[in-house]
């Protein structure tokens, strides 16, 4: 029977027949590969202008990481109408791009571009830009940041791609701020006075000796000591002359003229002290007051001690009911309280002189009371600047002192024992006695005087009167010496 012969069965291949067919087919030659495509040209500088730089935050990272598994680098080509246009300077900030353009982004890279995988930030968005050649290679470097700072301590992540991309990248555009303009100001002008110029003389021919060498002295600065006096002497002694000249005419062509230079004073002291006062708010009224110091000086020239005192309660009542209706509440106490103390302090202390010359030898009397006052000032400031050192009340006035006490007392003596013996021909002790009253009075008035331009926080009370200061400055001894000495020689040595 003609049939086919069975199949041989092959018996199973051994352990070295099969590593044998393994290095056959290894061997084997391998499909020729497609052609590789032609490389391009290198782009050149004018063609890298364009850069595209796409910032993703954490969730859209995710999400594109999530449908295309990677993070392709996509960048966007040059279109020919913006190659042919002249280049246009781009902000330094590349502004966020659409969600059309995120999408686009997701699209499938080109085969020249490689995907490139980034593990995103933890928490801040991921800012991939586009390569960049650097020189001297032909590989660009994509660098991939956060817009956070990086650590001290953790460098930027780089991955460099395997081939050039088919986009033309663009240089970023660096803005160098202009340096800050620095002021400097100019040094000060320090003059130096030159030194002394010496001169050395050429040797006299034949002996070969130098005389000895000339040393011309320049002139040097003028420095200007501070005065120990405090004020302008000169002026000063000449302002005091011309008072002491006004107050003696007075009294010789006729007393009553001495009655309106007093009144005048009177208002000039008043008025600096009304104007020291409202430097502090104090409103005080003016013209309550100037009548007032007329009346107050007139009623004691023509009627007596009695009249004074009643004009005083008058022009203090004159002055609070002006207070009242002026200023309404608590501040009408307060303008009517310092109205009072200047109608007393000034105009009715002030006034005794005028019961003092309406003595039948009233323009001794006021002499001698003036005469013991500038004796007093004069002998404490001239003790005071040539040896004071110890003050008499620091806090209130710093330059009285106890030396400055001393003269005043010496040379107030002296005058009042020449004075009584010449003009009342009185025994010499009632001068030691009124020289020594005015001088504590005169003291006790200073001081006072003092305490209220430190209370108000002023040196002087103006300065109408050059080298003095105020009128009230000068006067301000006075005031307190007149109604004393007054009533001692009223009483001691009657007219």
């Amino acid at each position: 029977m003609g049939s086919e012969p069975d199949q041989a069965t092959s018996p199973p291949a051994s352990r070295r027949a099969l590593r044998g067919a393994a290095g056959a087919s290894s061997s084997a030659p391998e499909p020729p590969a497609p052609p590789a495509p032609a490389p391009e040209a290198e782009p050149t500088v004018d063609e890298l202008i364009d850069t595209s730089t796409i910032i993703l935050t954490r969730r859209e990272l995710r999400a594109l990481r999530a449908e295309t598994g990677s993070i392709p680098v996509v960048p966007e080509p040059l279109r020919p109408a913006e190659a042919s246009q002249p280049e246009v300077p781009r902000p330094s900030t590349p502004a966020p791009e659409s969600p059309a353009a995120l999408e686009s982004a997701a699209a499938p890279e080109p085969a020249a571009a490689r995907q490139v995988e980034v593990e995103p930030a933890v928490t801040a968005p991921v800012v991939v830009t586009a390569p960049v050649f650097e020189a001297g290679t032909e590989t660009p470097r994509l660098t991939v940041g956060t817009d956070e700072p990086a650590a001290p301590d953790e460098p930027a992540r780089e991955v460099e791609t395997a081939a050039a991309l088919d986009v033309v990248p663009e240089p970023a555009t660096v803005v160098v701020p202009e340096p800050a303009t620095v002021v400097v100001p100019e040094p000060a002008t320090v003059v130096v006075p030159e030194p002394a110029t010496v001169v050395v003389p050429e040797p006299v021919p034949g002996n070969g000796t130098l005389p000895e060498p000339e040393i011309v002295a320049t002139p040097e600065l003028a420095v200007v000591a501070p005065s120990r006096a405090g004020r302008n002497l000169p002026v000063a002694i000449g302002v005091g002359l011309g008072l002491g000249a006004a107050f003696l005419a007075s009294l010789y062509f006729h007393k009553e003229l001495f009655g309106i230079l007093a009144v005048a004073v009177m208002v000039a002291a008043m008025l600096e002290l009304r104007a020291a006062l409202g430097r502090s708010r104090v409103s005080v009224p003016l013209w309550p007051l100037v009548v007032g110091t007329v009346g107050m000086f007139v009623s004691a020239y023509l009627v007596g001690a009695e009249a004074l005192v009643v004009a005083l309660v008058v022009t203090a009542g004159a002055v609070v009911i002006w207070c009242v209706i002026d200023t309404p509440g608590v501040l009408a106490l307060r303008n009517a309280s310092a109205a009072v103390f200047i109608a007393a302090y000034i105009p009715f202390l002030a006034s005794f002189l005028g019961l003092a010359l309406a003595q039948p030898d009233g323009e001794w009397r006021v002499v001698f009371i003036v005469a013991l006052t500038v004796a007093c000032d004069t002998g404490g400031y001239a003790a005071g600047v040539l040896f004071g050192r110890r003050p008499i009340a620091p806090t209130v006035s710093p330059k009285k002192s106890w030396e400055g006490l001393a003269g005043s007392f010496v040379l107030t003596v002296a005058v009042g024992v020449w004075l009584v013996i010449v003009l009342f021909d009185a025994a010499w002790w009632l001068g030691v006695l009124l020289g020594a009253v005015a001088v504590v009075a005169a003291l006790v008035g200073d001081l006072a005087e003092s305490l209220i331009k430190r209370d108000l926080g002023i040196k002087d009370m103006g300065s109408v009167l050059p080298g003095h200061g105020g009128m009230l400055d000068r006067v301000d001894s006075l005031l307190v010496v007149a109604p004393i000495v007054t009533v001692l020689l009223a009483t001691l040595v009657p007219a």
